[in-house]
């Protein structure tokens, strides 16, 4: 199943990793796979310095309507409302870059499933019109800046039209609609927008068929609404009508169609509603509202909504009859009854529901206001006050007992229900010159005027000893200092007669009380906190409330609180990889604790104590390893403590390897020369591999997908692995076109380290996008002229060359790179530069393994040629074993535009081959062509695009050139 070679003269040449698409492919799943020339003859490769940063582009699977470029910057996916969308992220790069998909909608509140997606396939089952916009994958490994590609998707989808219709009344009167305009309008939602069509019984409209027909969209409309216009109706325009709503089958979307007949009794609906309102009604009761139709043509459709909202769930709807059962006050509100038959305006009455309640009883008192004393004394005056709210409060009753007999206003007990100084639902009861014999209980009772709800009375103690409150904190209960977890009582004592409602807040106004609240009320004066935390740490203060209680000047009082707790440390957990005989130092560090002062340490190794000591003015504390020994591996642990408990760091201390990263950045499937079997380069660099003792061998487990049972294989390494050093074993005897799982563990002294898995899928495609230096293999011609060089726009200037070259790379990124022939001095006329791709193998058609026929391979690549002294790009194909016979298979000449164009040609080589692509330099310095995202596939080429591609003019060409260039000094 494998074989393996460490070392190889011309590793130097070939050390370099491609460009990555291996994993694109893989993800692909395309037909066959391709053969490095050198792999099958160099096997495996060391290379120093194979890091590289992420590159990125999105591919789509799935259901597409449609794919396109828009301004060579953006790509635009198209997709039907319902079906499943799925993008891949296809990325290369060396640590294996992270991604994470993220997006932007035409609407704010929109969010992508409320969170990024972190894998390299986005999928949205069944997507919806608002989940259309630009989606975002971005790709990082902590290598330069992160590469980041968008794509656009667009939402298709048509809804059912809908037609309304209005009228403009004339001066007749005789019949409804009699000599009046009619308008009927079509809507319909719909992505991309929409056409519309009328059609009257069979005949379709258009305007100019009938003199009486008018057909046109309001400029308003901006296309989304198609209006008929039928000017002073006549007996052949009652007949129905159809609107056509149609997309002209975008992604599939059938035309959509709604009908509609007009006659002479066409109306706007109208309605009635058999209730009373408002609806005053008692919590309980069954409440049933009727609303009927009194016109309307068609019939119009009643439904009912409360409050502009959703009905109460309990509700029951029957066409235009709404039942409440067992009404609650929640339920209270404003319903309405709407009537519509998209004719005119659609119809609404509404009622109001009341439900009868009585809530929130409450009292204060007091005393003389014209006296500065906030006791209660004879020959004063008191103000007794009574506070409830009422539903409706028109209905609210109030009536005043003194020890339990009814009470009636008089010259010194005055009674009175509105005072415009307090809030609605009040009563008082002034007692002026305030006499022994008044002391005593006085009632307030609220009631409602036509009864079925209890009545709420509220007593009120008047007497020599009622005495405003006073608060005061116990001795000892401030401050208070407790620990962290605990059950403290914040307590405050409050005397005074009647005893007033004690409300509880932070001295800081903004700072919430522990169950999230301003205030706390609290009957008895204390406070209770349960599992108090250190943010709890503060002054809270006690206070009178206004209510219950004497209406003088809030008493108040503090509270300091003081939550100790353990250290806090870090790390928490730190695992350290070791070689044996190493030296290392552990470090724990206090971030806060209370109380900071008398910390002590422990250093332990599981159980057994190793140090241990007192932190005085230090925060951090450190245990040194000089020689690691077996017996020094496990868990070392550093416990700081104080008197409310400890913090504990924590570390384990292995021997283990980290786990190897495999190099995304090489092609994928081998061309084998067999028919069914393929091989695979598997190529990967090691984590961290001097933190370690050295890693000795590789377990390479290797298992076919679908299946259970695993090959293993150990690779033995000889010598130390350099950080970045690539490693590279041939896999080979695989079975087209199975997909193995691949599992490579490191192992040294210590035994097996983490491991590793990846996929290989088989895979046929070569792509080629020049964002690595290794240039995916290519080489340069050593018998040309000049140089192919590698170039980003990002470092292109423009002061040299103006009006020439590509601003951008093919996918559209100044930052992506591409291959370009510079023509500034000292190349002169007819200089050429030849770059040749890397040989590739026939994939034989017989079953022995030869040739029979021309194989048919698919060559493409992308070209820029802009500027007023282009001159040629040409391709030629090289076979092995035709050596000086390169045949010419496309070519171009001459000014093509500031764009990126394609280029497809079918080549049928009969032998290993390689492509040549020739720049060949024109009668100026603005000329440079530039080549991108080459690729071979097997097979014909699907819709090439035309290209020149004549002997001819090729030579009329080459012979003007000669000519001026031996006439004219370039």
């Amino acid at each position: 199943m494998t074989d393996h070679l460490r070392t190889h003269p011309l590793q130097k040449i070939i050390c370099r990793p491609t460009n990555g698409y291996d994993d694109i492919n893989v993800k692909m799943g395309l037909v066959f796979g391709l053969l490095w020339l050198f792999n099958i003859f160099l096997g495996g490769i060391h290379c120093q310095g194979v890091y590289a940063p992420p590159t990125v582009r999105i591919v789509h699977s799935g259901h597409a309507c449609n794919i396109e470029e828009e301004h060579y910057t953006e790509r635009v996916y198209t997709i039907r409302e319902g079906e499943t969308l799925e993008l891949a992220c296809l990325v290369s790069g060396h640590p294996r870059p992270q991604i994470r998909w993220t997006k932007t909608a035409g609407s704010a509140s929109d969010r992508f499933q409320d969170s990024s997606v972190f894998n390299e396939t986005l999928r949205i089952t069944r997507i919806q019109r608002h989940q259309g916009g630009r989606y975002y994958c971005k790709a990082e490994n902590g290598l330069g800046s992160p590469a980041i590609k968008s794509i656009r998707v667009d939402v298709y989808y048509l809804d059912d039209p809908i037609v309304t219709v209005h009228q403009s009344i004339g001066e007749a009167k005789e019949q409804f609609y009699y000599e009046r305009t009619v308008f009927l309008r079509c809507m319909a939602n719909s992505n991309p927008p929409v056409r519309y069509s009328w059609r009257r019984g069979r005949e379709f409209l258009s305007q100019g068929s009938d003199k009486g027909v008018e057909i046109y969209e309001p400029f308003f409309t901006q296309g989304e609404t198609k209006i008929l216009k039928l000017k002073n109706l006549r007996p052949q325009d009652y007949a129905n009508y159809s609107c056509i709503a149609s997309v002209r089958n975008v992604c599939g979307i059938p035309d959509k169609n709604v009908l509609f007949r007009l006659s002479n009794r066409t109306a706007s609906p109208s309605i009635k509603l058999l209730v009373e309102d408002p609806m005053v009604v008692n919590p309980g009761q069954t409440v049933t509202m009727v609303c009927v139709t009194s016109g309307g043509e068609p019939a119009p459709t009643l439904t009912w909504v409360r409050n502009a909202d959703d009905l109460p769930r309990n509700s029951v709807l029957n066409g235009g009859t709404l039942t409440l059962p067992a009404v609650s006050m929640e339920e209270a509100g404003l319903y309405s009854c709407v009537a519509s038959n998209n004719v005119g305006n659609p119809a609404k009455k509404s009622t109001a529901i009341v439900v009868r309640g009585l809530k929130k009883g409450r009292f204060w008192i007091t005393p003389d206001p014209y006296h500065n004393d906030d006791n209660i004394q004879i020959g004063r005056e008191v103000k007794i006050s009574c506070q409830v709210e009422a539903t409706p409060p028109e209905e609210l009753l109030f009536s005043w007992l003194k020890n339990g007999r009814p009470l009636r206003s008089s010259e010194r007990m005055v009674i009175t229900h509105t005072d415009p100084d307090v809030q609605p639902g009040t009563t008082n009861l002034d007692i002026i010159d305030l006499k022994f014999t008044d002391f005593g209980t006085y009632t307030c009772v609220a009631a409602l005027r036509n009864g079925g709800i209890p009545e709420i009375s509220i007593d009120v103690n008047i007497s020599s000893t009622t005495v405003p409150p006073e608060l005061t904190v116990p001795r000892g209960k401030s401050p208070l200092v407790v620990q962290e977890g605990d059950t403290v009582d914040l307590q405050c004592l409050v005397s005074g007669k009647p005893k007033p409602i004690i409300l509880w807040s932070r001295a800081d106004k903004e700072t919430p009380m522990p169950d999230g609240s301003l205030h706390t009320e609290s009957y008895d004066g204390v406070l209770r906190i349960v599992n108090v935390s250190r943010e709890m740490t503060g002054t809270y203060r006690c206070a009178t409330s206004q209510y219950n209680g004497f209406n003088v000047k809030p008493r108040e009082a503090l509270v300091e609180l003081t939550v100790q707790y353990p250290p806090a440390v870090e790390p928490l957990f730190t695992e350290i990889r070791q070689g044996l005989g190493r030296a290392f130092a552990l470090n724990c560090r206090v971030l806060r604790a209370h109380p900071s002062k008398v910390l002590k340490y422990e250093w332990k190794l599981g159980t057994r104590l190793l140090t241990m000591g007192q932190l005085d003015q230090r925060d951090e504390t450190d245990y040194h390893v000089r020689a690691l020994n077996r017996e020094g591996y496990g868990e070392y642990t550093c416990e700081v403590t104080n008197e409310a408990g400890a913090g504990t760091c924590r570390f384990l201390v292995t021997g283990r390897a980290y786990a190897p990263e495999f190099y995304y950045d090489t092609y994928s499937a081998l061309w084998q020369n067999k028919p069914s079997v393929y091989g695979f380069k598997l190529q990967w660099t090691q984590q961290n591999p001097l933190s370690v003792d050295r890693i000795v061998a590789y377990r390479l487990g290797i298992r076919q997908m679908g299946q259970s049972r695993w090959w293993e294989h150990e690779i033995p390494m000889e010598g130390t692995i350099g950080k970045g050093e690539l490693i590279s074993h041939n896999l080979t005897e695989l079975i087209k076109p199975e997909a193995y799982l691949v599992r490579l563990t490191p192992i040294t002294r210590f035994g097996e380290g983490d491991s590793t898995d990846r996929i290989i899928t088989y895979s046929g495609e070569f792509h080629c996008s020049f964002e690595d230096e290794a240039v995916c293999m290519f080489s340069q011609d050593k018998t040309d002229d000049f140089d192919w060089t590698r170039h980003s726009a990002a470092t292109r200037n423009t002061k040299y060359t103006p009006n020439t070259g590509p601003s951008i790379d093919r996918a559209g990124s100044k930052q992506g790179f591409y291959m370009y022939i510079e023509t500034s001095r000292p190349r002169v006329t007819g200089d050429v530069a030849r770059l040749l791709t890397p040989m590739f193998n026939v994939s034989p058609k017989s079953p022995y393994g030869t040739v029979t026929t021309a194989a048919s391979y698919c060559f493409g690549f992308y070209y820029h040629m802009y500027g007023k002294h282009i001159g040629a790009l040409n391709v030629y194909l090289r076979q092995k074993g035709q050596s000086g016979k390169d045949s010419s298979v496309w070519t171009l000449v001459g000014n093509q535009g500031d764009r990126w164009k394609l280029a497809k040609v079918n080549i049928h080589p009969t032998s290993s081959f390689q492509l040549v692509l020739e720049g060949v330099r024109g009668l100026g310095i603005e000329g440079d062509i530039a080549i991108d995202d080459v690729t071979i596939e097997e097979g014909e080429c699907k819709d090439p695009p035309l290209f020149v591609h004549a002997y001819a003019l090729h030579t009329w060409f080459w012979s003007v050139l000669t000519h001026l260039s031996s006439q004219t000094q370039i």
